[in-house]
Order: structure tokens, then C-alpha cells, then sequence
């Protein structure tokens, strides 16, 4: 890889010619390049577009420089509703329509009238279209085509630079890299050879000598190359064979640094060349490096005939590609207000033509099948607007895609997100956070905090807190409770008064209003239910039922139903002695023995007209039958009748044992008792008593100066006592 040179200053000149198309001679040099197979609208010998139905037609083609005297025909159109009649019209619009290009509007054959120069525009969008001759109506739908222009070799190579002036060390070995000279030629490089530059030098021989094909590598690269993607290949020639022509390859210079990335295939030894960032053609059409290519295994013996390594320049043209739109932005993020009426607008997105050509843009928004569909957007201008009314409790926020193509190529499409914010607006009232249980105890005392409530706003919190409290001014003042604003959107409940009571009124009801902080500020009302329990000292509530006052003197609902259970089983045991007794009657005299000696138990007070078992009923229906039934038929009337009545002034003087006597002899004696015998109790209580009477029954109406607070140390058993006291001591202090 190492070639000697004498040592001479001299000058050169450096020839360039142009190759033809059917430049086929075969070149000596030690580097290749291999140009990639991605396609693209100035390399494609046939471009693809959308066939439309009917249309007929192939990719139209227009030589450039024509020079002839009639117009150079380019195509025909045709379409399958033509029968050959003349009934069907051609119009062709588009790009040189009328002026460049001339279509007959019967057969649909296509002309040029004028010379193109391809340099100066590569192709021309036109439309076609078919309609009927009589009505004037479109049969078939309006299509898109392209015009290539097709190249000649028609411009001549030229130098970037010039003149060059380089000096050369003495003593050079053959082969040192004096000068690295560039010429272009503006023709189609991907058409034939119009655009191979081939170099020579005119002067300067045996001294200096150029490669005809590369003082440097051109490369070309569309710019629709995908990121990461080989684009090319460059291969350097070695003499040597086996492992001694191993060699890697590195980018050591040049613009495209960090564009571009290069590789080595170990089987092929070739330099594989990457694309590392996406090109952009109209921004940068062309990139150069310089890229070195050395050997991996190095003799030492022979270092002295290094360096065993070779640099060549390898241009890169960046081809232009038609590209879809691009937007402004990445993204967008909108804002409209909820409520705002339909066709409110709420932004513009805004897309351009990269290409060179800047054509005109078209936007649609991208609406999947469940979408709801709440904007529209302006084909022409990008202006988004509102096709419902929004409401921001329900959708805070919307995204939707926005697409955007060519008119010129409506398939290139590109798309872009937008977030649309939806702002709040104060349209909801504050309402109570949740349903709140209050329990007032009943031994309350005024402004006693019994409860804490919040409130909630649906609306943005700059509508919604900071929330107010208050009570409605328009009801009479509430003399049982009231409310304190905390200022902290919370609100306290307090009473008004000392101690409520369960008995009188078991539940009280507190309307209360909430307003919130929006512009302009919204209220709402509601009402609160607090019931009124039996509560502990602590505070903790024992029970808010008022059927559950046995409860409260200590008695569980075990022992309740222990007591109901008594009760029953003594009602149905009075109940079947009864039965008992009515079904069997046993005989007033059990034998045959005297009546005194035996005593019978009964538990009658006494006959009554309704009595037929103890005395014969018909001595008072028959009067005559009365006289000779005086006496009691077990008793023989042999002691005449005692009176047995005396006055006070006798029962006062006699003796308290002789006055039972005496009543016992009566009773015995008495036919007139109740039947069976019976038995009189007789008590005597005295004289009356110097103290007075200690009932209490007196004590209701006069005022007492008993303090009962020592009932409520006694424990649970006389808790309900101590409570009754208290509520008629609170009744005598109001």
C-alpha cells in the first residue's frame, strides 16, 4: 500500500470530461464504492401512485432540452367509460397545465410545447379528469399524475475550487497525497452516467498523477434513509493475502462526524457505512469524510515500508425525497373553558411542506370509531373549534390526533398530538362532604362541640374552597344549636342550652348553608339531623334508643328476657290451676266428722247472687222459703245474734284483748258470714303519734332543699335516679 515518488515541484493540470451513457470501460483502483438500492422520486425509473378506479394510464416521461419542431408527445389518458364516441372530455389542471402541457380533450394524448430543463424542476403534478361531454358531469373521480423530466447529459463538470496551490515536501515518497481536488456535474446522478466525473491531468506528467474515478468517492443517500441503516459500502484494495490483508476501517475527518458511522465486515473486508442521525436535504445536502482504511497485523521487520494504511475522501450527496408535512410542534396543549359555546375556538396547529416545493397542507383530525367527537378543525387554516358544549367535572381533559398531508400527494400523511385542557368555571354549589350522624348526649352543656362538619366542591379549587358556614338568616334564631365557621372549611356544632332529654324530644333538625370562593360565589342548603342519646361521663354514647330505658338502670338483655320468661311461665301456671279448679270441685266437707273440728280453705271472698255452690239461691227468689232458712245450714243457730257493731266510744274503753275476743265469739256465732269459715284479722295502731305524719305524700308541694348531686357517685345502679333528680332540679332553676 505504499508507493515511492521523486522529489519535484512542478505544475499540473488536471482534465475533466464527462461520461456517456454508455461509459462501460473498466477502471483500475485499489477502492470501490458500492452506492445503496433505497429508492426515491429523482432515482425511481417508475413512480407509484394511487391508481384511481377506470383510470388508464403508465408513469409519464418528458425529455428535457427537446429541440424539435413539433411538440414532444408525452402520454395518453384513458378512461374505461370511453367508448371511442366522442362523448367523453378530458381536462387536464395541474402544474404547466394550458401552458407547458396540452392535452386533446377527446383522445386524451398529452403534449409538451415547450423545452424543460430538468435542473431547474424535475417533475410537474397535474390532475386529470373525465366527464360527459353533453351534461357536463364528472364520470369519473379526479386523479393525480406525474410528469417526470427525463435527463440528458446536457451540463459539464465543474471544479468547487480553484485554482489550487499546494507544496509538496522534498524527499516524498511515491504515492503521497498532494491535492484532493472535487468537481460536480449537474446532472441526474441516478440516471445513466450524465453525472460521472472522470479526472486527468493535462500537465505536470511523469511527475504527478490523478485516479481517474477517485481523488474522492461520492456516495448518494436519500434523505428518507432510516436511522441505523447501511447506506453504503467502501472497499480497500491489499496486495498481501491470508491475515496480512486484514484491515478496519475509521471516519478520521470530515463534516459528517457523529452523521455517519462505518464498520468492517470481517468476511468481505469492506467498510460498511451507517447512518447514525436522519438527514434533512433541505438543510444539508452533502457531507464529506475522510476515511481511513489499515492493517490490523503489523510486521515489524518491515515497518520500514509502512504505513500500511490509506485515506480517501467519500462525498455524500443527500438526495431530496418528497416528505410528508411537518408541524411546527411535537405536540400542542390547548385550553378552552367548559360551557363555552359551539364553534368556540380553541387553538391552531400549524404543519408545512419540508420539501423544496412547499405545497400546500391539508388537516383532518384522526377520530377512532369510539370517539367522541367534541372538535373539528379547519381543512385549509389548522383551526381547531368545539362541536359540543364541555363540561369539566365530566372530561377534564381531551387528546386528539391531528393529521396533515400534501396536497400534491394526499397518501404522505403525519400526525401530532394535541391536549385540550378543559379550564373550570365556578357552576357548581358546595354540598356537605357526606351524610353525618350528630348525636347529642343528653347532659350537655351550652357551647359544647358535638360535631365537625366539611364540605366538597365538584368545580377547580379556585371555585370551589375557601367554603363558608352559616345558618339561614331567614329562619327564626334555632335555641337548641348554632354553627361556628372554622375558617378552615370545616364548620363546629354547638348547643345552646343544658341537657336535652330523650323522653321530650328524641331528634332536632338544623338547616344549615354552604358558600364557596368562586367568582361569582354559589351557595347551597341542607339540613342536619342530630338525635339526642344517653351518653357515658366520658362522653361515649350508651344508647339513642328511647324503648332501651331499662337498659340504662343496669339491668343486660339477658336478665330482660329472663324476667319475661318469669312472667310467662307464671301466667300459664295460673292459668291451668284455674282450669283445674273449675273442672273439679272438692266437697265442703271432706267427712263425716263434726264441721269444727275440720277447717277448709278457700280463697272466695263470697257468694254473690252468682254463687249457687255455697247457699241455696232460691231462698231469695221465694220469701216464704226465706223465713225457714235463716241460718246457715252447717251451723246450728242455737246463740242469739250478737250486734256486731259498736260505737267508738265502747271500742275505746274495752281492752284490746277482750275487743278480739269478743269479734271471735261474733264470727263464730254469726250465721250471716260469708260461707265457709273464714279468716278476720283485727290490728290496733294506737294512739296518734306526737311527730306527725312522716308521709311523703305531703312533701309534692312544698320546695325542697336537697341537693341530689351525690346520686350520680353511687355507680350505675342510680344512674337513671340521679338523671330524674337532675332534670327537676334544672326544671326548679329555670
Amino acid at each position: 500500500m505504499k508507493i515511492t515518488s521523486t522529489s519535484c515541484i512542478c505544475p499540473v493540470l488536471v482534465c475533466l470530461c464527462f461520461v456517456q451513457r454508455c461509459y462501460g470501460t473498466a477502471h483500475h483502483s485499489s477502492i470501490k464504492v458500492t452506492r445503496n438500492q433505497t429508492k426515491h422520486i429523482e432515482g425511481e425509473t417508475e413512480v407509484h401512485h394511487r391508481p384511481k378506479r377506470g383510470w388508464v394510464w403508465n408513469q409519464f416521461f418528458v425529455l428535457e432540452e427537446h429541440m424539435g419542431p413539433d411538440p414532444q408527445y408525452v402520454g395518453k389518458l384513458h378512461s374505461n367509460s370511453d367508448k371511442g364516441d366522442g362523448s367523453v372530455k378530458y381536462i387536464l389542471t395541474g402544474e404547466g397545465a394550458g401552458t407547458i402541457f396540452i392535452i386533446d380533450d377527446t383522445t386524451g394524448d398529452i403534449h409538451s410545447t415547450k423545452s424543460l430543463d430538468r435542473e431547474q424542476k424535475t417533475h410537474y403534478v397535474l390532475h386529470a379528469q373525465a366527464i360527459d361531454r353533453r351534461t357536463n358531469k364528472p364520470l369519473e373521480p379526479e386523479s393525480e399524475f406525474i410528469i417526470k423530466v427525463q435527463d440528458i447529459n446536457d451540463n459539464a463538470p465543474k471544479f468547487t475550487d480553484g485554482p489550487y496551490i499546494v507544496t509538496v515536501p522534498e524527499m516524498s515518497d511515491m504515492g503521497t497525497s498532494v491535492l484532493q481536488v472535487t468537481a460536480t456535474d449537474a446532472d441526474d446522478p441516478t440516471y445513466g452516467n450524465s453525472a460521472r466525473v472522470v479526472y486527468s491531468i493535462l500537465q505536470g506528467q511523469p511527475y504527478f498523477s490523478v485516479d481517474p474515478k477517485t481523488e474522492h468517492y461520492q456516495l448518494y443517500v436519500p434523505e428518507s434513509a432510516q436511522v441505523g441503516s447501511a447506506v453504503g459500502k467502501i472497499k480497500a484494495n491489499d496486495a498481501d493475502t491470508g491475515s496480512n490483508a486484514d484491515m478496519t476501517y475509521s471516519i478520521i475527518n470530515g463534516d459528517g462526524i457523529g452523521i455517519f458511522s462505518i464498520s468492517t465486515d470481517k468476511e468481505t473486508r469492506e467498510g460498511i457505512l451507517s447512518l447514525k442521525k436522519p438527514l434533512n436535504y433541505e438543510k444539508k445536502k452533502s457531507y464529506t469524510l475522510t476515511i481511513e482504511g489499515a492493517n490490523t497485523h503489523l510486521d515489524f521487520r518491515f515497518s520500514h515500508l509502512g504505513p500500511f494504511k490509506d485515506a480517501t475522501m467519500l462525498k455524500i450527496i443527500v438526495g431530496d425525497v418528497d416528505e410528508p408535512p411537518l408541524f411546527s410542534m411535537p405536540s400542542y396543549v390547548m385550553e378552552v373553558y367548559e360551557n363555552a359555546k359551539i364553534g368556540t375556538v380553541v387553538g391552531t396547529v400549524l404543519a408545512q411542506d419540508p420539501d423544496s416545493a412547499n405545497s400546500l397542507v391539508r388537516y383532518f383530525i384522526d377520530y377512532s370509531a369510539e370517539d367522541d367527537r367534541c372538535f373539528n378543525i379547519d381543512a385549509n387554516t389548522g383551526t381547531i373549534r368545539t362541536t359540543k358544549v364541555l363540561d369539566r367535572e365530566e372530561t377534564p381533559w381531551y387528546n386528539i390526533t391531528v393529521a396533515a398531508s400534501e396536497n400534491d400527494n394526499p397518501g404522505l400523511l403525519s400526525h401530532v398530538t394535541v391536549g385540550i385542557r378543559v379550564l373550570d368555571v365556578n357552576d357548581n354549589p358546595p354540598e356537605l362532604a357526606r351524610e353525618y350522624d350528630i348525636v347529642v348526649c343528653e347532659n350537655s352543656k351550652p357551647g359544647q362541640v358535638i360535631h365537625t362538619i366539611s364540605a366538597i366542591d365538584r368545580d377547580d379549587f379556585a371555585n370551589g374552597p375557601r367554603f363558608n358556614f352559616f345558618l339561614d338568616e331567614r329562619l327564626s334564631v334555632n335555641p337548641n344549636f348554632t354553627l361556628k365557621d372554622n375558617e378552615d372549611n370545616t364548620a363546629s356544632i354547638l348547643t345552646r342550652r343544658r341537657r336535652f332529654s330523650r323522653t321530650i324530644q328524641d331528634v332536632y333538625y338544623l338547616p344549615i348553608m354552604i358558600s364557596d370562593g368562586g367568582i361569582p360565589s354559589l351557595s347551597s342548603s341542607s339540613t342536619l339531623t342530630v338525635r339526642v342519646c344517653a351518653c357515658e361521663r366520658d362522653g361515649r354514647v350508651r344508647t339513642c334508643h328511647a324503648e332501651a330505658f331499662l337498659s340504662s338502670a343496669g339491668l343486660s338483655t339477658g336478665a330482660l328476657i329472663a324476667i319475661l320468661l318469669c312472667v310467662v311461665i307464671l301466667l300459664a301456671i295460673v292459668v291451668l290451676f284455674i282450669t283445674l279448679r273449675r273442672s273439679k270441685k272438692e266437697p265442703l266437707i271432706i267427712s263425716e266428722e263434726d264441721v269444727r273440728e275440720n277447717v277448709v280453705t278457700y280463697d272466695d271472698e263470697g257468694g254473690g247472687e252468682e254463687d249457687t255452690e255455697a247457699f241455696d239461691i232460691t231462698a231469695l227468689r221465694n220469701p216464704s222459703a226465706a223465713e225457714e232458712l235463716k241460718y246457715r245450714r252447717d251451723i246450728r243457730p242455737e246463740v242469739k245474734l250478737t250486734p256486731r257493731h259498736q260505737t267508738l266510744s265502747t271500742l275505746e274503753s274495752i281492752d284490746v284483748q277482750e275487743f278480739i275476743k269478743q269479734k271471735l265469739v261474733e264470727a263464730d256465732l254469726d250465721p250471716s258470714v260469708p260461707p265457709y269459715d273464714s279468716l278476720q284479722t283485727y290490728a290496733y295502731e294506737g294512739q296518734r303519734s306526737e311527730a306527725g305524719s312522716i308521709s311523703s305524700l305531703d312533701s309534692a308541694t312544698t320546695q325542697s332543699d336537697q341537693d341530689y348531686h351525690y346520686l350520680g357517685d353511687w355507680g350505675p345502679e342510680f344512674k337513671k335516679l340521679a338523671e330524674l333528680y337532675g332534670e327537676i332540679e334544672s326544671e326548679r332553676t329555670t
